[in-house]
């Protein structure tokens, strides 16, 4: 081998040696998150976006990356309400690590969407209990802000900020719900009913008001145009008197009513076909006149 190609070939590896430590030298990290770093197993420190150096060969290593951006996790809880109804609620929870306690995040919890699971879980069995089916639709978003709150504070501890605790759905037992609905549609018919008969006594009453309306305007109109007859008749009586016709009172009335008598036949002939009964012959008219005179000479008096 030529003494030329030793100094060649150590720097070859020289290079090689330098290229491999750079690639474990050299580390990026990304937007919205950060790198936990370790040194033979002990935290060293962490960074941030960008890019960063550490030392090669497995003295120091990135331990973890963790996400500074909002998460979500979603659970189903069931529980029973003060009334024994048994509810399964759906609830989702927004967190996100804080800035100021990655460390903490990272080395307290082992899982901490599980963690935050059970301590919602245990919220939400503390809290349901006390209240009706009823109150738990009524007052969801109450519960859902007691178990931020009280989630918020266990997880303060572990690094992690609850932004949100959100109870997206109750649903009661299939048996309830189906009873729920039957006494819903119970009182919607219920309702109907009542409105429907409101409606019809409504309708009577003004049906009846009408009627009583249109008696008393039909008593006004016989009345006034009984006035009218009785305004006419003595009308006449008085031009028979001015006249100097030779009959008294009496004779005049008979011949008024008797014309009045005929006047309200032709009435009836005019309207069609009607029956009607009226005493027959002379002695029946002169009877008519008679009582006709005979209620006068009452009312009169």
């Amino acid at each position: 081998m030529s003494v030329f190609l030793v100094p060649l070939i150590i720097l070859a590896i020289i290079l090689i040696l330098l290229i491999a430590s750079f690639s474990t030298l050299a580390f990026v990290v990304k937007q919205q998150s950060v790198a936990i770093v370790e040194r033979f197993g002990k935290y060293q420190f962490t960074a941030g976006p960008g890019f960063h150096l550490k030392l090669p060969w497995g003295i120091d290593r990135i331990a973890a990356r963790i996400q500074l951006r909002l998460l979500q996790t979603e659970m189903t809880v069931e529980t029973k309400t003060s009334d024994n109804v048994f509810v399964t609620m759906n609830i989702a929870t927004q967190y996100r690590v804080n800035e100021q306690s990655i460390k903490d995040a990272y080395y307290k919890l082992m899982n901490p969407g599980e963690q935050i699971k059970a301590y919602i879980e245990d919220a939400i069995r503390s809290a349901v209990p006390k209240l009706i089916l009823d109150d738990v639709f009524e007052k969801k978003d109450e519960i859902a802000l007691e178990v931020q709150k009280t989630v918020a504070e266990e997880m303060q501890t572990y690094g992690y900020i609850i932004v949100k605790t959100l109870i997206t759905k109750v649903e009661p037992d299939a048996e309830v719900k189906q009873s729920m609905n039957e006494i819903n549609a119970a009182q919607r018919k219920q309702d109907a009913a009542q409105m429907l008969a409101n409606a019809n006594k409504i309708q009577v009453v003004t049906a009846a008001e009408a009627e009583a309306e249109k008696d008393r305007l039909h008593g006004v109109g016989i009345a006034e145009q009984r006035k009218a007859i009785v305004d006419g008749l003595a009308e006449q009586i008085t031009e028979i008197k001015k006249i100097g016709v030779a009959l008294d009172e009496e004779q005049i009335m008979s011949i008024l009513l008797t014309n009045q008598y005929l006047d309200t036949l032709n009435q009836f002939a005019d309207h069609g076909n009607s029956t009607i009964f009226l005493p027959g012959g002379a002695q029946g008219a002169e009877e008519l006149r008679t009582q006709l005179l005979s209620a006068l000479a009452a009312a009169k008096n």
